[in-house]
């Protein structure tokens, strides 16, 4: 009996939308010739601009406020290779300005050609994330910029007097820390280092089209476009990948539905030894993502589809068609942008000095 009341309130309401349909049909006709149709704001646009949100220009950060100087000596630091032990590598070698702020391996080299065990990912918008390198263990890029200088399997200096007396032994260094922290009485310290490069980072920032559409402008994204992103949107993707960077924002378990099978990073669980945080990885932001492959925290998946298919399995499990793949692939080539040109124009190196270390290989 159950199944006849509870159709009959179904059959009153179709009944009545019958009516109230053709009511507004005839009504409608009179309306015409009135007033102009407005174009309606299609459901995954609104949706989209309730989960994602606006991109700021910069990240700016209080406990590191931005100057033009102070910027000007992170994109100087930034570029410089005389910050690794061989004089040969600098933050711009793993994360370079015209491949999307990666370097397209699945393990960057360094000093000595020894490779890291995770895949790099992109220095463009990182500053906006809710922490840095792939197991949050560095809470801000300023923090971030001070480790690799000092990892013997990446840039190998010894330790941080070492850097400060390099950087020391180049004229034009004294000066332009001067300007960047002009209330220091010795500016030059490694915290004022992370400090500089942060302020840099801070501005790699990259627009889109998309953002155009998330600030009202409904016809940014082609019909294709945002079909991709509705299917996105429904398959369950922004879940996880919300906020400004669609992505960047969580922690999230890598094998939520399905286990996955590189089992040897333990992930998050390395730096708080919480046996909940097991294979916990932040969530990568998905701006860019059509060009930062190859993909996932070990770098294990060389093409983008492959790893929307195997993001949809294992996190979603869901077995998405190769036609969803597409479609959603579609979508993600809308968040590739670039960082203003003139911001990542690469600055000549200062001149060396007299007491400036010869490069070392050992």
């Amino acid at each position: 009996g159950g199944m006849i009341l509870a159709s009959r309130p179904l059959q009153s309401l179709v009944l009545l939308g019958l009516i109230v349909g053709l009511a507004g049909a005839c009504k409608g006709k009179e309306q015409e010739a009135s007033a102009p149709a407005r174009p309606t704001t299609s459901t995954e646009v609104l949706q989209a601009r309730a989960l994602v949100g606006p991109l700021s220009s910069r990240f700016d950060s209080p406990a590191n406020p931005t100057s033009p100087e102070k910027v000007a000596l992170g994109r100087l630091l930034y570029v410089e290779p005389r910050m690794s032990l061989s004089e040969s590598l600098s933050c711009n070698s793993c994360k370079r300005f015209y491949r999307a702020g990666v370097d397209g391996e699945r393990f960057s080299k360094g000093h000595q050609g020894k490779l890291g065990g995770r895949n790099s990912p992109s220095v463009f918008n990182a500053a906006g994330q809710i922490a840095q390198f792939w197991d949050g263990r560095a809470p801000t890029v300023e923090e971030q910029a001070k480790g690799p200088v000092l990892n013997p399997v990446e840039m190998a200096m010894p330790d941080a007097t070492y850097v400060l007396s390099v950087l020391r032994s180049i004229p034009g260094y004294e000066a332009a820390f001067h300007a960047a922290f002009p209330g220091d009485a010795d500016p030059i310290n490694f915290d004022n280092f992370g400090r500089a490069i942060g302020a840099f980072e801070r501005g790699l920032v990259t627009p889109t089209r998309f953002d155009e559409m998330l600030g009202g402008k409904d016809d940014a994204l082609d019909v294709a476009e945002r079909a991709g992103l509705a299917q996105f949107i429904s398959s369950g993707c922004a879940g996880c990948h919300t906020g400004p960077l669609v992505g960047g924002s969580m922690y999230m378990k890598l094998g939520l539905m399905q286990p996955y099978a590189n089992t040897a990073d333990p992930g998050r669980y390395g730096v708080t030894k919480n046996e909940g945080d097991r294979y916990f990885f932040k969530v990568p932001s998905l701006r860019n993502v059509t060009k930062t492959g190859p993909y996932f925290h070990d770098g294990s998946i060389p093409e983008l589809p492959t790893a929307i298919k195997e993001m949809g399995r294992l996190q979603l499990n869901a077995e998405l068609t190769e036609a969803q793949v597409a479609s959603i692939q579609t979508f993600l080539a809308t968040l590739s942008g670039e960082p203003p040109a003139n911001y990542v124009e690469e600055p000549p190196l200062l001149p060396a000095g007299p007491n400036t270390p010869a490069p070392r290989e050992e």
